[in-house]
């Protein structure tokens, strides 16, 4: 019996470097899982080896900036296994090392439909599962850089603080109800592939992908039902 046996958890952007490992760690602790990305072979590839029966296991292609399609997909995880008890967002991207006053505004433009649209989309969608649920859950992967921006970063610091903010009232709207919603903060994400690639680089202002699904599967825990509205800091 895992931490989360029985729970039915939606994972948005497991195409990404973190997905595999979040995804990974959430099926070792027993619990289902319903997988999404702009891809249906980046889903494919992100769960690979983790060892999910058909039973335990949902995937799909949904474009997060499509409302529709966002509904319908907590619908179709509603219909096929009841409930949604929660709902991590790992969709990510970067865009800067420019001056502010001199980067290309059209990286801004695409970093809020990437960081912040998608969040809205995926929250307004899954706001009623997550408020029904006995264990409700979301969370977000953040950086540094929403509270602390560089000069060079100032698009992608801004459309991250937007998403944390988004976020911090999503966990307000949960307020008498199960849900929480909750801020997983760090630098940069050291993923596997990275370490295949160069096997003796030190990263160390680097967090690993591993302690970063630890932290999430915390909090789609029981032991942090009373946690809301709270940034979980992961970084040097």
């Amino acid at each position: 019996m895992g931490e989360l046996d029985g729970r039915v958890i939606a994972v948005a952007g497991v195409g990404g470097g973190l997905g595999p490992s979040v995804a990974a760690r959430l099926a070792a602790d027993g619990a289902t899982l319903a997988l999404a990305d702009i891809d249906v072979d980046r889903v494919e590839a992100a769960v690979e080896g983790i060892g999910l029966g058909d039973e335990r296991l949902d995937v799909q292609a949904v474009d997060l900036l499509d409302a529709n399609a966002a509904a319908g997909w907590c619908s179709s995880i509603e219909q096929r296994f009841g409930r949604v008890d929660g709902l991590l967002h790992l969709v990510g991207g970067w865009r800067g090392g420019d001056p502010i006053e001199s980067f290309d505004m059209g990286d801004y433009e695409w970093l809020h439909d990437l960081l912040v649209r998608t969040v809205q989309s995926a929250t307004r969608a899954f706001h009623a599962a997550l408020r029904a649920s006995e264990h409700g859950r979301f969370a977000i992967v953040s950086s540094t850089q929403a509270q602390g921006p560089d000069g060079t970063n100032a698009a992608y610091g801004a459309t991250k603080a937007a998403a944390e903010a988004w976020t911090l009232a999503l966990a307000d709207s949960f307020a008498g109800t199960k849900a929480t919603a909750n801020i997983v903060v760090v630098n940069a994400i050291l993923t596997a592939a990275m370490r295949e690639r160069n096997p003796g680089k030190e990263y160390p202002t680097f967090t690993p992908a591993e302690q970063i699904a630890d932290a999430l599967a915390y909090l789609c825990s029981d032991a942090a039902g009373r946690m809301n509205g709270q940034r979980l800091e992961l970084h040097p």
